[in-house]
């Protein structure tokens, strides 16, 4: 279930609570493929399936670090609906830490907090922490704070 929030102050009503988590997604061969294409990162760790399952300490290919960042726009608007905008701006990551590998074909999740919000004369600053949970695995992903800039109407 996503909140819909319409206002810089309905916004600031979330400050300080948990927005939820995600629905699990699994990061499949082929996206990993598509993710070395758009990036030129050939890295047999991701991209060669025998070669990672003979020769990784993983025993098989693992997703992109950054490919599991660029999900969070993805899961983001799985939990909340911002409406009445002119535009929202990727301002800043922050405090972000690769945890664990994601092994091809494991489903993982976005767990995310409305850390704070400012109001930067009627733009909204929302610092969001966020925290990618890999299914069956006690260490996450990754953690960090993402800043999103909210112009609204």
């Amino acid at each position: 279930m996503s909140i819909t929030i319409g206002s810089l102050a309905e916004l600031q009503q979330h400050e300080g609570q948990d927005l939820g988590i995600t629905p699990w997604h699994v990061i499949t061969q082929e996206q990993i493929n598509q993710f070395a294409a758009a990036t030129l990162d050939f890295q047999w760790i991701h991209t060669d399936p025998e070669r990672a399952a003979a020769e990784s300490p993983f025993g098989g290919t693992i997703a992109h670090g950054y490919l599991t960042l660029s999900l969070l726009p993805y899961f983001w608007n799985q939990l909340v609906q911002v409406e009445n905008l002119k535009m929202q701006v990727n301002y800043e990551i922050s405090e972000f830490r690769f945890n664990q590998a994601v092994l091809v074909n494991t489903p993982v999740r976005l767990h995310a907090k409305l850390l704070a919000v400012k109001d930067l004369r009627g733009i909204a600053k929302a610092n969001i922490g966020v925290t990618m949970e890999i299914e069956g695995n006690k260490k996450p992903a990754y953690t960090g704070v993402i800043t999103f800039l909210y112009h609204f109407l």
